[in-house]
């Protein structure tokens, strides 16, 4: 079994200028070249696991986001960085008019998209690290069993409610990479 880094997208790989679905406003976090390639070197496999409300409120398309993946992705590779999968949920509970308007498992804070990693991946999750800068992400990680949760703190509120490291930046979080 393999060992994952799985990153969240908005506010982690990018700045979070609210639903980015477009190259140009797409702007990469401080650090995060680093941090991935730190982790790489560490054997630890890269994954994406991110929630596109965007999609359900009507914003953009699944193919509009599918483009700036691949966009996102080609630009790790020009670093010398392999990211081997992104997961994604179109869902919201209650936001939007269209057949992504629903409840689902995918979504965080729900482990749907890490369990199907693991499932595709052969990924240990006790041995994996997920970061993140909402308590969401850090109690998807915690329901699907990663135990190395990093929390970069953000403009989101943290409650507390769950164990994780608590950074300030992604520079800080690469301390918690073994």
């Amino acid at each position: 079994m393999s060992k994952a880094l799985f990153l969240d997208r908005d506010g982690i790989i990018n700045l979070d200028h609210g639903y980015v679905f477009q190259k140009e406003n797409f702007d990469f976090v401080e650090g995060i070249f680093e941090l991935c390639r730190l982790a790489a070197d560490k054997g630890y496999e890269i994954i994406v696991i991110t929630n596109q409300a965007g999609i359900a409120r009507g914003y953009y398309q699944i193919a509009d986001f599918e483009t700036l993946t691949q966009w996102m992705k080609l630009e790790f590779k020009h670093k010398g960085i392999y990211i081997k999968d992104v997961f994604y949920c179109p869902h919201h509970p209650t936001k939007g008019n269209n057949e992504y308007r629903m409840e689902c498992q995918c979504r965080k804070p729900k482990p749907g998209m890490i369990l199907s990693a693991q499932e595709k991946h052969g990924i240990d999750l006790k041995q994996s690290i997920f970061i993140g800068d909402k308590v969401s992400d850090m109690q998807a990680a915690e329901a699907a069993g990663i135990h190395n949760r990093i929390l970069v703190t953000s403009q989101y509120d943290d409650d507390g409610s769950t164990q994780a490291h608590r950074v300030a930046d992604l520079k800080a979080a690469m301390s918690f990479i073994d």
